[in-house]
């Protein structure tokens, strides 16, 4: 049975999507102010060839810091704005001031304020395009559950939180054993005979199968899936949905089969990598404690005044292989405050004001780069925890120690993702994002932690 389904796009496909009508927009921009106004000082021709890819480049980095394809800015009228011009502005000063390759600063002051204005319009122009538009309609994704009765709630959460334009609107119950009097289930029950006919009514995505018992996917159920996936329906396994919708590992989900789910990634052993990613963290480290030599001073000041006590603070953390090894910080709480059993929030009442300061800027972290000397930790990584935490939170949550398989990490998928682990349920969402890194390690990904550990940093969103 053939039905008429709209376009959709995935979340990757939006992102791509947004990077080149970018690109496409800004080029077309300036391409028809140079040939309206002859404002020579873009060219476009053959010769000076580095000067648009030197521009996207500055572009594209910039536009990963100041959060422009982070999907829910890019759909906030207001956010857009603010990224945008930063974006703008970061990338034509820094274009403008490289050496040898931009071109001569123009004597009119002007033609410099008209390339800044026609980048900016072009690019506000195709992003409100794109809220009013695209976001709205295009994307959206009609869908169907199969999974058992009291799954419903918690898997319509948690795939529609993540992406709005995720739309659940009927589940089939997989359970021998139902309850048609229920009536608290965000979505309709759809009976196993009429799947075919709700799909081709209500076009229909993707079908997600999430259920965990093979005894409610009746003889009937299976052929009208066979059926289905014929007419090219899409029908996925849930957990994949989950991992490429949220980016982390349904380890609540999964049980048992964890390994199933979970192969390592080849770069967690790949040797080339691996002795790339040392050398770059020598490097950096090297760097990081010269930057660190240069604020103590000024720590020490703030230190006497707001935090009366020592300046540097260590503590045990459990690393690679579940070695536990002294970690390096400035001070961020009052004394005789290093209590077992307790989980440190955000607004801690021990957090000193100055040490909150520090944390918010990662400041207090700086002295972390002499555990990244010294091979206890990695620049990237899961968050290193102390002993006891990890001994009490590996009791009632399965998976947890795979986190140290490799080094613990200043940075990591879970810190710029998420929150500061207040409880365990929190800990379990922590938990997701480091396996999925652990999993999916990539040079790419690596890169993704550091654009948006720099967003961080500069938002002043640290904990």
């Amino acid at each position: 049975m053939k039905s008429n389904r709209k376009m959709h796009f995935e979340i990757s496909e939006r992102k791509i999507l947004l990077r080149i009508f970018d690109i496409a927009f800004i080029l077309s921009a300036l391409f028809l102010l140079n040939y309206l106004f002859e404002v020579q000082y873009f060219n476009l021709d053959r010769t000076y060839y580095f000067r648009p890819l030197m521009l996207i480049v500055y572009l594209t980095v910039f536009g990963s810091i100041f959060e422009m394809y982070n999907l829910q800015v890019a759909s906030s009228q207001f956010q857009i704005l603010r990224s945008v011009i930063l974006t703008v502005t970061t990338t034509v000063l820094v274009y403008l001031f490289t050496p040898i390759l931009s071109p001569e600063l123009p004597k009119k002051r002007l033609v410099i304020l008209a390339f800044y204005f026609t980048i900016l319009g072009a690019l506000l122009a195709w992003r409100y395009f794109y809220v009013y538009f695209l976001a709205s309609h295009r994307f959206s994704q009609n869908v169907i559950l199969i999974c058992d009765q009291n799954q419903v709630e918690e898997l319509v959460l948690g795939l529609e939180n993540v992406d709005p334009h995720y739309k659940i609107l009927g589940f089939v119950n997989s359970d021998l054993i139902s309850n048609e009097g229920a009536d608290f289930y965000y979505v309709k029950e759809i009976k196993k005979s009429d799947l075919e006919v709700f799909v081709a009514k209500n076009n229909i995505s993707e079908i997600v199968i999430a259920s965990q018992k093979t005894d409610g996917i009746t003889a009937d159920l299976y052929q009208q899936l066979l059926h289905l996936l014929e007419s090219g329906n899409i029908i996925r396994e849930y957990t994949q949905v989950y991992e490429s919708k949220t980016q982390r590992i349904p380890v609540h989900y999964i049980s048992k089969d964890f390994y199933r789910f979970f192969p390592f990634s080849r770069s967690n052993s790949n040797k080339l990598y691996l002795s790339l990613i040392r050398l770059l963290e020598f490097l950096l480290s090297f760097t990081g404690l010269v930057i660190c030599i240069l604020f103590i001073p000024l720590i020490f000041i703030g230190n006497l005044v707001a935090n009366r006590g020592s300046l540097f603070y260590t503590q045990e953390r459990v690393g690679k292989h579940g070695v536990v090894f002294e970690i390096y910080k400035f001070r961020t709480m009052t004394k005789n405050t290093d209590v077992n059993g307790a989980f440190a929030s955000s607004n801690d009442k021990r957090i000193t004001p100055f040490g909150k300061f520090m944390r918010k800027s990662r400041i207090d972290e700086l002295p972390q780069f002499f555990n990244i000397l010294k091979g206890d930790m990695a620049v990237i990584g899961p968050r290193p925890e102390r002993p006891y935490f990890v001994n009490e939170i590996a009791k009632v949550m399965p998976f947890y120690e795979t986190r140290h398989v490799i080094k613990p990490g200043l940075t990591g998928w879970a810190q710029v993702n998420y929150s500061y682990g207040e409880s365990i349920e929190e800990s379990l969402i922590k938990l997701q994002y480091d396996l999925y890194y652990i999993k999916h390690r990539s040079i790419f990904l690596d890169l993704s932690i550091t654009f948006k550990t720099i967003t961080t940093v500069l938002f002043y969103r640290g904990q």
